[in-house]
């Protein structure tokens, strides 16, 4: 059994889908790949099935009845990683924006080294971004700010996509309670990582646009990111964050 699982959300990737499979499933490591799609009207999820018959045991494919959020895609990836019995499960976009050949960094961070949570970093060594218009650069490492001043949690990147965990991080979180589908998401599950001590470490990256496909980018994601930071630090107020599973590695984020 490969102790390596990576987790990649589609919707209409057709552009990309077959790239992106080629490129982690070559890696020099061995790992697994779960696909978990939304029923892509371009034929995304078709595609993945023509290509399973070529990666037989490491390309996997969850198939969901319509978009039904970031989040949700990712905590069922989750919870089948965990009933498999993988390690490390790793989580990224299907565009490109995130370079596969950083993936064995991810996993180096949490196998060899003491990460609990490793993420890939897109402002921990100043702004490593390319083919986002300043705009966009300007919004996203604000946010970060943000969520740093609202939160006291000292991730430089909250909002990042690009993520390993051990397992162990995701039996303690209490995936069922995960309260957002958004990009808000990707900061709940770093937040409720650091509240229960959890050793969460940022690699550099650098972040590239997507060249083919659509952005899945909205203005009620946004807001949800904005509003939701504020609920998830006044809701820690009222419960504790302990943890029942064996401790994985020495607690303390950066």
């Amino acid at each position: 059994m490969n102790e390596r699982l990576v987790i990649v959300p589609t919707y209409n990737e057709i552009e990309n889908i077959g790239k992106i499979v080629e490129a982690v499933l070559g890696l020099p490591i061995k790992v697994h790949l779960l696909i978990v799609d939304d029923n892509s009207p371009d034929g995304t999820g078709e595609h993945i099935r023509k290509l399973q018959e070529k990666h037989t045991r490491s390309l996997h494919l969850i198939e969901r009845s319509g978009k039904l959020g970031l989040g949700t895609a990712y905590i069922m990836g989750f919870k089948w990683a965990l009933e498999r019995g993988y390690l490390y499960i790793c989580e990224m976009d299907a565009d490109f924006s995130h370079n596969p050949n950083d993936l064995p960094r991810l996993f180096e961070a949490c196998h060899e080294n003491s990460a609990d949570m490793a993420i890939g970093s897109r402002y921990v060594s100043g702004v490593n971004v390319v083919n986002w218009p300043m705009s966009r650069v300007l919004i996203s490492y604000f946010a970060s700010v943000y969520v740093r001043m609202i939160t006291r949690m000292k991730v430089r990147d909250a909002t990042a996509g690009f993520v390993c965990y051990r397992k162990e991080v995701l039996e303690v979180i209490d995936l069922d309670m995960i309260r957002f589908k958004g990009y808000a998401f990707q900061i709940e599950m770093k937040f409720k990582a650091w509240k229960y001590g959890f050793n969460v470490v940022e690699l550099p990256i650098i972040f590239t646009d997507r060249k083919e496909g659509t952005s899945k980018m909205s203005g009620k994601i946004v807001s949800e990111a904005i509003f939701g930071v504020i609920r998830l630090k006044i809701s820690s107020w009222f419960r504790r964050y302990r943890r029942t599973a064996p401790v994985t590695a020495e607690s303390e984020s950066l």
